[in-house]
């Protein structure tokens, strides 16, 4: 979400120049895929990790300027929050010893950043929301110096033509009748990307779709927010609000949210793409000099920089990418529903998960979504997020010819059927088996020890307001200092002692 956007309030005014230039995006995007202009498969994968920035006893730090300044390195780049920076690591071909030649490489930049930020009196934490984050932070004053937030954030409220609020039910309840767009900057995510063909961009959308509430289920990692003990993990349901550019009477007539899950099983990335355009008014509705219709006929590749903003608004969980490396253009699937954290080795584990287990599902003879309604893919989706490793999910009979789903404990359905998919899908993909075992043995000990980072979080909480007295706020910092610790250690969650 770094990239720079200049632009006055004047230039964004010209909503029929913009609509015009978009449909010349979408026209090129269909010539090219009809002609068989893209990329080859690589088989290349990548990951962006969003983080946050505390004292040492775990308080927010407003210091992303200063940290970046420290680190002085293009890998990290600012986020919606000054007590946010993301770091972007460069694709890697999904085979090898990719897995662990990824662990050394994140473990050496996150802790060289957490140095260097030290210096200036900040750390890093990799959670999904900072426990101890409070309204107070969340801001105007708070979001970080960049145009396209500024643009953004007054672009949603506009649409809304009323503010912002948060009502969200979960073990507490939190009603907050204004905030901020900043507010969203709570939620840091862990996004993993893999480049397809565009004749496999359907299956691969389709499967990561019909999965990602196990993938919640597993890695939930955001269970409090301001003070509340909320779902697992929190993090959808703040997105949704907080993003949120519809009035009262615009989500009666059923308008689309920004935060999307999506409303059906898609047959080409093409579909996502005209569904961005067909429902949702751009939000930063600036024009590039490129004519994409043009730059094609004249044998060039155009970058479609209209059509990539107006996806880059649009918050799926599941999000298409164009994008072009080297004079070439390519497609991938950008997975963006887990939160960043507990550790280096617990986002590897999230990561060889989400790849092995991908890779197969888009392969089936009979494939998921064949068997599972989008709508239950929803319904699964949120209810992992209200419940975390304790989900409970509707899922397809297993055996030759059953129809049907059945409900099914997320941790039973990854240890009984999706786990080993997950290590033939990597295998596969040519992933050594050493790493393999390493990581998708991780996911196996979660399941078997019922722990997460939300279960972890919320557990030494409890345990210490019951066995020390603390209050609630005094819990919640001395849960975070043990937690940016254990972190830092950098063993794997489900082994952290509880309280």
């Amino acid at each position: 979400m770094g990239e720079k956007v200049v632009a006055s309030r004047a230039e964004l005014a010209d909503r029929q120049l913009y609509r015009r230039k978009l449909q010349s995006c979408m026209d090129a995007l269909e010539r090219m895929l009809r002609e068989e202009r893209f990329d080859r498969p690589r088989a290349m994968m990548g990951l962006e990790i969003e983080l946050n920035l505390a004292d040492e006893q775990g308080r927010p730090l407003m210091y992303n300027e200063e940290v970046l300044g420290s680190i002085a390195s293009s890998d990290f780049q600012t986020e919606l929050g000054q007590f946010n920076i993301e770091v972007n690591i460069a694709p890697h071909r999904l085979t090898g010893h990719v897995l662990e030649d990824l662990r050394e490489e994140l473990d050496t930049c996150l802790r060289y950043a957490d140095r260097k930020a030290a210096e200036v009196g900040a750390r890093i934490v990799m959670v999904g929301i900072l426990p101890t984050l409070d309204l107070d932070h969340t801001g105007l004053d708070a979001m970080s110096h960049n145009d396209r937030y500024t643009l953004l954030s007054d672009q949603i409220l506009a649409a809304r033509g009323e503010d912002i609020a948060l009502d969200i039910q979960g073990v507490e309840q939190l009603s907050i009748e204004s905030v901020s767009m900043v507010a969203e900057a709570a939620a840091t995510s862990l996004q993993l990307h893999l480049q397809v063909t565009p004749e496999r961009f359907a299956s691969v959308w389709n499967a990561a779709q019909a999965f990602s509430a196990v993938q919640v289920a597993l890695g939930a990692n955001s269970p409090f927010l301001f003070g509340r003990e909320l779902w697992r993990e929190t993090r959808p349901v703040l997105f949704q609000q907080a993003c949120d550019t519809r009035s009262a009477e615009l989500k009666a007539q059923g308008v689309r949210p920004i935060t999307w899950f999506g409303e059906r099983w898609v047959d080409s990335a093409l579909d996502l793409f005209a569904e961005n355009q067909r429902y949702f008014p751009a939000l930063l509705p600036v024009c590039y000099d490129e004519d994409p219709v043009k730059v094609l006929a004249s044998g060039g590749i155009p970058r479609l920089n209209e059509m990539r903003l107006h996806n880059g608004t649009i918050y799926r969980w599941n999000r298409p990418v164009y994008d072009v490396a080297d004079g070439v253009p390519h497609l991938r699937v950008e997975n963006r529903c887990l939160p960043a954290g507990p550790t280096v080795a617990d986002t590897l584990a999230n990561a060889a998960f989400f790849y092995g287990l991908v890779r197969v599902l888009a392969e089936q003879p009979r494939p998921i979504w064949t068997r599972l309604a989008f709508a239950q893919a929803d319904e699964n989706f949120l209810g992992a997020a209200r419940h975390g490793i304790e989900a409970v999910l509707q899922w397809p009979k297993s055996g030759r010819g059953a129809r049907g789903t059945v409900p099914v404990a997320a941790t039973e359905l990854v240890l009984s059927e999706l786990l080993p998919l997950a290590y033939q899908g990597l295998a596969e993909w040519g992933v050594a088996a050493g790493d393999r075992d390493r990581y998708l043995g991780i996911i196996e000990q979660r399941c078997l020890r019922r722990m997460n980072g939300a279960a972890w979080q919320s557990a030494t909480v409890h345990r210490l307001r019951e066995q020390y007295g603390m209050d609630r706020a005094a819990a919640l910092a001395a849960m975070t200092r043990r937690y940016m610790e254990y972190s830092r250690a950098g063993e794997p969650v489900h082994t952290w002692p509880v309280g």
